[in-house]
């Protein structure tokens, strides 16, 4: 598959000495939503803007495209698409000369009718941005980062300040943007957003890369045991401990708390149903990105410092 993105020890210094970013290193592929997760804080932004060219390196080596944003800004902006995290536009500005305005500033051929066709915004047309929903806003700055049909998107804590329905309206929009061939790299704190839309996720803190892999790779490799839980009816569920997997077995008030590693789930509700026990509220908890960061930094990603 191919690269579009290779980052080579890139570091980012402050005035006063603050390091941003320190020595990361990563690849993004063709077609993928990267995800980039951390606290606030963490040198999320800091690196994104140096993708784009928006902010100098202080040191490393980077590729974008087969370009380097240091020295071809203007080139690189020709093929990219950008929703920063300060993306605003001005109150009074309607949705449709919005599209027409960008698509002149970006220099390419864009049809309005289509565009507002294409994101659902033909009712908006006429409506201000200061009128606009959050998730209507995000809409037209998703519909505006894609004009010309940019090869690659950056998208900066898209979804912040919207409620949990327009964020999961938003994440359909990102996945489509990807499934239409353009490649994303998606920057969040939000730990259920990164494991809902990326193919992989850098996971950094402190301006450090931690990880670097799949959701589904970091969490079986680092996030833990997966916790089984149902009401233990009256038999003794320590015959679990038989399958293979199971690593405790333990009951509480009537409750029944399994752990075992990930494939444990489906041998352990077949055991129970092979011995007339057929819980109704038999659960499984999976590790989640939360618990591989809590791994790997020794703190929760809601404990990131100031930005």
């Amino acid at each position: 598959m191919d690269t579009v993105i290779r980052a080579e020890d890139l570091r980012k210094v402050y005035r006063g000495g603050t390091v941003a970013v320190d020595g990361v290193s990563f690849e993004v592929r063709r077609g993928e939503i990267f995800g980039i997760l951390g606290p606030n804080g963490a040198g999320k932004t800091s690196t994104v803007e140096m993708l784009q060219g928006l902010r100098t390196r202080d040191a490393g080596r980077l590729d974008v495209l087969g370009l380097d944003p240091a020295r071809d800004t203007a080139r690189l902006r020709r093929r990219t698409g950008s929703q920063l995290q300060s993306s605003a536009l001005p109150e009074r500005l309607r949705v449709g000369e919005a599209v027409r305005l960008f698509a002149r500033a970006r220099r390419v051929a864009a049809d309005v009718d289509a565009t507002l066709d294409a994101w659902g915004l033909v009712e908006l047309r006429r409506r201000a941005y200061g009128n606009l929903s959050g998730g209507q806003r995000q809409r037209l700055l998703l519909a505006l980062a894609l004009l010309g049909q940019p090869e690659l998107v950056f998208l900066d804590e898209l979804t912040t300040g919207l409620d949990p329905t327009a964020r999961r309206d938003t994440w359909r929009l990102v996945r489509r943007v990807r499934d239409h061939g353009t490649t994303v790299v998606l920057v969040t704190h939000f730990m259920e957003e990164a494991e809902a839309l990326c193919d992989r996720v850098a996971v950094v803190d402190r301006g450090r890369l931690v990880a670097c892999d799949s959701p589904v790779a970091l969490t079986a490799a680092r996030g833990g045991p997966v916790r089984i839980t149902f009401t233990a009816d009256g038999h003794d569920p320590r015959h679990l401990l038989e399958l293979a997997g199971v690593e405790s077995v333990t009951v509480e008030n009537g409750r029944a708390t399994v752990h075992g590693r990930g494939g444990t789930a489906v041998p352990v509700a077949a055991a129970l149903a092979a011995r007339g026990a057929v819980p109704p509220d038999y659960r499984t908890t999976y590790p989640s990105l939360e618990d591989v960061f809590l791994a790997l930094t020794g703190r929760a990603l809601s404990e990131g410092e100031p930005s």
